[in-house]
């Protein structure tokens, strides 16, 4: 799960004090397309690469991107048109058309539901599911790992340090008192200013607008506000859903230190009722891709490719493309299972490109997920991931799933990391998110993050969030245009145009090292390739790789 970015430590400290305190937000929709040059902000060019397309006379093929992600709305007006349906499959009859075990999987495949059309919704971390499933096998005893094997000293290592976590965390209590103090005055605030206005729900842009009529809903109209913009939450949001978020949080939080003592609850299992530990037993769940929670999908759908230039909502990164819906990510941590099983699914269906913006800190099945990935290697298709939000440094503390094969000393070409870049009009501080996780080997490209503009549930709804999981779809979107309109090119050479072409960003641009200690540091200290996806320079680096081949088949003729 890419954890959400509304709710950190000292954000909750700050407001819990109830600070005086005010932030310039710059709400400039769709920035992460524009134009350095043109219009002043890092965005990825994304009208200047059509521009250049279109003056070398190209012709897009469609392109099918898979979405492995929470739920979409398939109704949604700028998204119904681009997304994909199985040409082997007659819609709503009841039967498995295709014949590829699943029944009228239409825009895709829900693997978190079960025939009689119920769904998984929330779901335990995995740290906590590993440990207590290891648990009777490894805790207070000797190991000899010199004779383990390779995959026997993985799952023992993963779980030591597993063990040490949940066994740590001497201040989880601290911060969920925290959390909990913070959740409860702002619901009180809400509620005081809800009372005098007349309605439950109200937009922060409304609550800035409204007038109050006594000095106690001024006051708490005050004290709600600084907390939105501490939290950087968008204008657009109701306070319900943030609210919502932040119980979450505040659950979560209270789960995990549960699970010191006691196992998760298995809510996969009791829905599902798959055999967990047979990857064979693979034909399970649903043809529901919307499922119970579809915000984080349909923004991510939306990022890629809501329907360009058809005068309603938003335009998405890529044209010519049609997305394939798989769910697999419940509220809380997705199964490394159902992750291998829905790449599988979206090679074999034909996309060219998998978006992931989902992370967890353990991959207790990692062979599962590595296989596939190989299997997606194999089959030339290209892996795009969300690097996580946890301001980490991903080189030191790895994050799942990832390109390093458990069985082998191999990491595979098709993937790339991608972290979550800004724009100092946007968040004045730094140009890296601070949120996003950074590594000078592990991530290997920034993209915009912060404050995107995208497609939200309810059919005509359109919104703004921010964390790497809107980061890699920006770079799956441009990773569609080059497979559209150079499909002679392969996944390593899209991701190799796409990298080679980043933007750098000088080391006098103001970057924050992301983390609770943020210190000035070059933005080329972050990850791999030390710039900024875009758009443009990636269309001309693919332009000039397609001559580079046509030449050199010429010399071999010659």
């Amino acid at each position: 799960m890419i954890k959400s970015t509304y709710f950190k430590l000292r954000a909750i400290i700050v407001v819990i004090a109830f600070p005086l305190f005010s932030i310039a937000q710059n709400n400039i929709k769709g920035w992460h397309l524009l134009d350095k040059e043109k219009d002043g902000y890092y965005g990825i060019s994304v009208e200047k690469a059509y521009q250049f397309l279109k003056e070398k006379n190209k012709v897009a093929q469609t392109v099918i991107v898979a979405v492995i992600d929470g739920g979409a709305d398939t109704s949604h007006e700028d998204l119904k048109n681009i997304l994909w349906h199985n040409p082997k499959e007659i819609a709503n009859n009841g039967k498995d058309d295709d014949v590829n075990g699943y029944v009228d999987d239409i825009y895709g495949w829900n693997f978190l539901g079960n025939k009689d059309g119920s769904n998984v919704k929330k779901a335990s971390d995995e740290k906590s599911r590993f440990y207590h499933a290891y648990k009777s096998k490894f805790s207070g005893k000797e190991i000899d790992t010199t004779s383990l094997s390779t995959e026997e000293k993985y799952i023992y290592n993963s779980w030591k340090k597993a063990e040490a976590e949940i066994n740590g965390g001497e201040n989880d209590q601290v911060e969920v008192m925290m959390i909990e103090a913070t959740t409860k005055a702002l619901k009180k605030h809400s509620k005081i200013i809800a009372d005098e206005i007349g309605k439950e729900d109200f937009t922060v842009a409304e609550l800035e607008a409204y007038e109050p009529k006594s000095k106690t809903v001024k006051d708490s109209k005050f004290i709600f506000l600084n907390a939105m913009h501490l939290f950087q939450v968008d204008n657009d949001e109701k306070n319900t859903k943030i609210l919502e978020e932040l119980q979450s949080e505040l659950d979560a939080k209270k789960d995990e230190i549960a699970a010191k003592t006691t196992a998760p609850k298995d809510y996969r299992g009791e829905i599902v009722k798959d055999n967990y530990a047979d990857i064979k037993d693979k034909f399970y769940g649903n043809n529901d891709v919307t499922g119970p929670d579809a915000m984080h999908g349909t923004h991510v759908t939306g990022i890629i490719a809501a329907q360009r230039n058809n005068g309603i909502g938003i335009n998405g990164v890529a044209d010519n493309v049609k997305v394939m819906e798989l769910r697999v990510v419940p509220n809380g941590d997705e199964y490394d299972k159902d992750i291998a099983l829905a790449i599988f699914y979206a090679v074999d269906n034909g996309a060219k490109i998998i978006n992931m913006s989902f992370g967890k800190s353990y991959s207790p099945n990692k062979r599962w997920v590595d296989s596939a990935f190989r299997y997606a290697e194999k089959k030339d298709v290209l892996l795009v991931h969300a690097a996580g939000n946890e301001s980490t440094n991903v080189d030191e503390k790895p994050n799942f799933p990832n390109p390093f094969m458990m069985m082998e000393n191999y990491k595979v070409k098709n993937f790339i990391n991608v972290g979550a870049s800004s724009d100092l009009q946007i968040t004045s501080k730094s140009i890296a998110a601070d949120f996003s996780n950074y590594g000078k080997e592990n991530v290997d490209v920034f993209a915009p993050g912060v404050k995107i503009y995208s497609t939200l549930p309810g059919g005509n709804s359109y919104g703004n969030l921010q964390g790497t999981s809107m980061a890699s779809p920006v770079v799956a979107g441009i990773a569609a245009i080059i497979r559209s309109y150079y499909p002679a090119l392969t996944a390593v050479q899209v991701k190799a145009c796409i990298e080679n072409a980043a933007i750098k960003i000088s080391d006098s641009v103001t970057c924050l090292l992301p983390g609770q200690e943020p210190k000035p540091v070059p933005f080329s200290s972050l990850s791999k390739t030390g710039g900024i996806a875009n758009a443009y320079t990636a269309v001309v680096a693919a332009e000039a790789t397609v001559n580079e081949k046509k030449q050199s088949g010429n010399k071999k003729k010659n």
